[in-house]
């Protein structure tokens, strides 16, 4: 079994031969975390854009330390996670909004009965819930979107993110309250 390659060691290692477009190939896989991880973060898109483009040319100059121990995705999600990071750093800009949040005990539990997909059912709730999306503190928002969007996992959150999984949990759980929230305010039906 020592002799069959995982895709993503495969991946790399084509792009550190600079094989033809293996690294175009990388950053198509992977621009979508990119950008919606980025962009969740910073909610700029010019910015945004930016970062991304920083963060490919960082995986580009960095990928010969990756060594497999994470899926390549959390690889690039947590440099993704760390240019986005610095960049709010710089212009002074709160990661965690709501000092409250931190007060709040963890939830061990993600679920709360809360079925997000069933709330995106029709094109008006959609707009809703999107409008709700954006109105989360940064962290939730990005969190959110790392969980549901990029379907990962909470370990993979864990690796890009450097929070603990409780910690994720509990981000998880608040950010699904203030959705139900707002769409039960909005639309005026229980979600």
């Amino acid at each position: 079994m020592d002799d069959i390659r995982h895709p993503d060691r495969e991946l790399v290692d084509a792009v550190l031969a600079n094989r033809p477009g293996a690294f175009e190939r990388l950053v198509h896989e992977h621009q979508r975390l990119c950008w919606h991880l980025i962009l969740r973060m910073v909610r700029n898109p010019e910015d945004a854009r930016e970062l991304c483009q920083d963060t490919f040319l960082r995986v580009h100059q960095c990928l010969h330390q990756y060594r497999g121990e994470c899926a390549l995705k959390s690889w690039i999600g947590r440099v993704a996670y760390s240019i986005a990071l610095r960049h709010l750093q710089r212009k002074r800009i709160p990661l965690v909004e709501n000092a409250d949040d931190e007060g709040t005990p963890l939830v061990e539990n993600v679920s709360d009965g809360f079925d997000l997909e069933a709330a995106c059912a029709n094109a008006e709730t959609s707009r809703h819930l999107h409008e709700a999306i954006e109105a989360l503190p940064r962290l939730q928002r990005t969190v959110l979107t790392l969980y549901y969007l990029e379907e990962m996992t909470i370990p993979d959150i864990v690796d890009i993110t450097g929070l603990a999984s409780g910690t994720i949990k509990s981000h998880l759980f608040r950010s699904r309250l203030r959705l139900r929230d707002a769409l039960e305010t909005r639309t005026g039906v229980a979600a």
